[in-house]
């Protein structure tokens, strides 16, 4: 199951049993009357109950245990187990006084006593103490036990130094509690947000959980899917999703496209558990389904989390099944259009993961910037996040930390990043928690100023937000620089929303790079587009002229958003198309393959329409002589009609015509309305 327990340091490395300890035991003597002792001892009872519940247990036998050890403070056994939970809790670093007294009381309380009281300094970052502790446990294991435990017994003190050089260099950011509309007492984590980061949706197991019911593996409640909205300044108070995509089992986030559409969720039904995909359509989400996911994807064993590449056509996940690295490792699929469904996977290999668990992978909108979590590589302790970027050859770089504060000796998850970069959310334990694991807001900030020259830090969302580096000498939380394009899309006459077709070319390579639908009940829309590309977006919807758009957005354009509402036209007599992706040589009438994909379109929209008689028009700006211009764009609106004709369609539902700068649709005074002015159209002549 995906569950968080299983993936906490002192759970899943620790070498601590419970039962270690030795039973507590108090007497009569120790309590001033009769009545004391046994209210001690009923508090004693329940709180043993607890804690032999494990996780969903501990942090309530404290109740029970706390009253208990103020009577019979210089209890060992009692201050181990007091210790223990407040190991498995919150507030981790209570642990170590706790296990201080009981290895001052009896050193031989439980045979892990150096171990768990080592592990208590690793959490608060206390790291020459628990080194001592971690060698003074390793000297004093038999030779057996020393064998079994040497690498884990290492690891820790290699995370203790890793912990060491990384707080030497802390990168700026704040880091803020997403508040009690979002977090409660109980764990919420595996945030999602889309791009433009108006919504999110997570994980919790708190009480409202649908249907109500506890997992009897750690007492705690069924994990539920929640979502929350953002006005512009604050999140929304969140709200349980409920069915479909809540179930009476475990259902978890595990990864939203860009776009807020699509869903992957976890399922924990089955002992194993599966990933599931869901559709926003409308105001509706579909049943999860994992139909597309069934060969290749889910399997006997543990997948997890999963992200999208910010085209739709690259998922990554990650999953147990064997022929990994090591533990959970990260997996590539890619969209097999032909048989609708996600090709076989292929492991991401020794550069990304460990011989340790990766988890919580999240492809960040940019197509190059890869965030994951990991026990393994230069961690500081449990699961630190780190950062790899996508080279142009398919290579992946060497795994960077994103350093500390966001990374701490405690487990840090499921890290994602906004589209603009100015701000990253992720799951932490810390002081300033509701409860148990919350969801925070990690704002980067830019990098340091002078004082001299400057009085005041600038927030990165002040600035520039993608080329500040917001590290001075660690690893830099700097993405591709991309655009975000968004809007609605609406019927011309009546402004109702329509579902329809966003299709994205790639002008240079002529391909189609991604395919989504506009939201049939709000027509909202939201497209990632990553610099240094010439892009073609075309519109289209049953029964309507489509609409098209031509994006240059050179490699150096820093983050925007771009919003663009888009009125779609019925087929009818004198309904103008500017066909907006064509293209020519300067003064020259030749097509340029660039154009195909749009002409294309045309051909298609007049297949779908076989009565429909359309003229074709060229229009070019003022510069140059009238008869010059006339000649080009007569010569343009052949070039186009004839590529139609070369393509099936009759020429008896073609004209062409040019108009050269006769029929402006912009000034001709400056250079942004000339190249508007030179275009192709089509004008519908019969329907």
């Amino acid at each position: 199951m995906k569950k968080l327990n299983i993936l906490l340091l002192v759970v899943a490395i620790a070498f601590t049993n419970m039962l270690n300890a030795q039973e507590v035991e108090i007497k009569k003597d120790d309590f001033v009357n009769k009545d004391e002792y046994k209210i001690a001892k009923d508090n004693l009872k329940q709180a043993e109950a607890l804690y032999e519940l494990g996780r969903g247990g501990l942090r309530r036998a404290l109740d029970f245990y706390l009253p208990v050890v103020k009577k019979v403070p210089n209890n060992a056994a009692l201050n181990y187990k007091i210790g223990y939970c407040y190991l498995h809790s919150i507030q981790r670093v209570k642990c170590i006084d706790y296990f201080k007294k009981a290895y001052s009381l009896n050193p031989n309380i439980a045979p892990d006593i150096l171990w768990v009281l080592a592990t208590g300094y690793h959490l608060n970052a206390e790291f020459d103490k628990a080194i001592e502790l971690y060698t003074k446990y390793k000297n004093q294991l038999s030779p057996s036990n020393l064998q079994a435990k040497r690498k884990e017994i290492d690891k820790r003190v290699l995370e203790c130094n890793n912990g060491k050089e990384l707080i030497k260099t802390p990168i700026r950011v704040y880091i803020d509690n997403c508040g009690p509309n979002i977090n409660t007492m109980y764990p919420e984590y595996s945030p999602l947000i889309s791009a433009d980061e108006s919504m999110m949706m997570y994980t919790s197991r708190r009480e409202d959980t649908y249907g109500g019911g506890r997992d009897p593996e750690d007492n705690l409640f069924f994990e539920d899917i929640y979502i929350s909205y953002n006005d512009g300044k604050n999140w929304g108070q969140a709200k349980n999703v409920g069915k479909p995509l809540n179930t009476n089992n475990n259902d978890a986030t595990v990864g939203l496209s860009p776009d807020g559409t699509q869903l992957f969720t976890f399922n924990g039904k089955a002992n194993n558990g599966d990933i599931f995909v869901s559709s926003l359509k409308g105001s509706e989400w579909t049943s999860p389904d994992d139909g597309p996911l069934r060969k290749y994807i889910n399997t006997d064993f543990h997948e997890t989390s999963a992200s999208f590449s910010f085209d739709g056509k690259t998922m990554y996940f990650i999953s147990d099944r064997p022929d990994g690295f090591g533990k959970h490792d990260m997996w590539e699929t890619h969209w097999d259009s032909e048989k609708e469904r996600w090709a076989e996977p292929k492991n991401m290999g020794s550069t990304i993961n460990t011989e340790y668990d990766e988890e919580g992978v999240f492809m960040h909108p940019d197509g190059r910037t890869l965030y994951f979590s990991s026990c393994g590589h230069n961690t500081m302790g449990g699961f630190d996040i780190f950062k790899s970027t996508l080279s142009d050859d398919g290579s992946w770089s060497k795994p960077e930390n994103i350093g500390y504060p966001v990374n701490t000796p405690d487990d840090d998850l499921f890290f994602i990043l906004s589209a603009s970069g100015k701000h990253g959310y992720y799951s932490s334990v810390r002081d300033d928690g509701q409860g148990d694991y919350d969801i925070y807001m990690i704002i980067f900030r830019g990098p340091e100023k002078n004082p001299v020259l400057q009085n005041e830090d600038n927030l990165l969302a002040n600035v520039e937000p993608i080329t500040e580096s917001v590290i001075t000498e660690q690893v830099e939380i700097k993405t591709t620089r991309l655009t975000i394009l968004k809007g609605t899309v609406k019927d011309a006459l009546t402004l109702n929303p329509i579902e329809a077709s966003i299709e994205i070319v790639d002008n240079v390579k002529n391909e189609v790079i991604s395919t989504s639908k506009s939201n049939s009940s709000t027509g909202r829309y939201l497209i990632s587009l990553p610099s240094g590309r010439n892009y073609g977006i075309a519109v289209k919807a049953d029964g309507y002229l489509f609409h098209s758009e031509n994006f240059d957005i050179p490699a150096a354009t820093n983050y925007q958003e771009i919003t663009k509402d888009i009125l779609l036209n019925k087929m009818a007599v004198g309904q103008k198309v500017i066909l907006k992706n064509i293209f020519f040589d300067y003064a020259k009438a030749t097509l340029r393959s660039e154009s195909f994909p749009e002409l294309d379109r045309l051909i298609s929209l007049l297949t779908d329409f076989p009565n429909v008689r359309i003229e074709i028009s060229g229009h070019t700006d003022n510069q140059g002589s009238l008869t010059t211009n006339q000649k080009l764009s007569e010569n343009r609106a052949k070039a186009v009609v004839d590529y139609l004709i070369g393509k099936g369609i009759v020429t008896s539902r073609l004209e062409f015509k040019g108009y050269a700068y006769l029929q402006p649709i912009a000034t001709n005074d400056n250079e942004e309305g000339r190249q508007q002015n030179r275009r192709v159209e089509f004008k519908v002549l019969q329907n």
